[in-house]
């Protein structure tokens, strides 16, 4: 397994973009993550970034650090977004390797603490997390917010 980078690596982003979207978009919000992957490369921010984990050639999950998850807690950041595995590498323990990628690049960029919303309980507590409340997204779902200290 090994993790791209696709700010270090921008000849995967037309893969990052497909892939993700693949996940995590609807027909109303594909350009949403097309906009952030093609806009992670370039900036001197450390954020976003986006990654892929990889076999061999094969994307088999993604994860991202945003500035916002489309959450009302905008005094939180950053947020790590779009955590994804494909079921038939699920239960290896696969997603712990991007989360420790991802706070390591938090802590690297200047953070202190990686948040994140999700409905899981019980997933995220075994990599660090704690349930801190509750936020609310423009479309009026809610969602539980977890943070873990770099």
């Amino acid at each position: 397994m090994k993790i791209i980078s696709v700010k270090k690596n921008p000849e995967f982003k037309d893969r990052a973009i497909k892939f993700i979207q693949s996940k995590w978009a609807n027909e109303q919000s594909m350009m949403v993550f097309e906009d952030c992957i093609t806009h992670c490369i370039t900036p001197s921010n450390p954020l976003p970034q986006w990654y892929l984990l990889m076999e061999g050639d094969k994307i088999i999950g993604c994860a991202g650090i945003v500035t916002n998850d489309f959450i009302s807690r905008m005094d939180l950041y950053p947020w790590l977004c779009a955590v994804y595995i494909e079921e038939e590498y699920r239960g290896n323990a696969y997603s712990s390797i991007l989360l420790e990628n991802a706070k390591i690049d938090a802590k690297e960029g200047g953070f202190n603490h990686l948040y994140l919303s999700t409905e899981h309980i019980g997933f995220y507590e075994k990599f660090g997390f704690e349930f801190i409340g509750t936020g609310y997204h423009p479309w009026g779902d809610s969602s539980r917010i977890y943070k873990t200290t770099l």
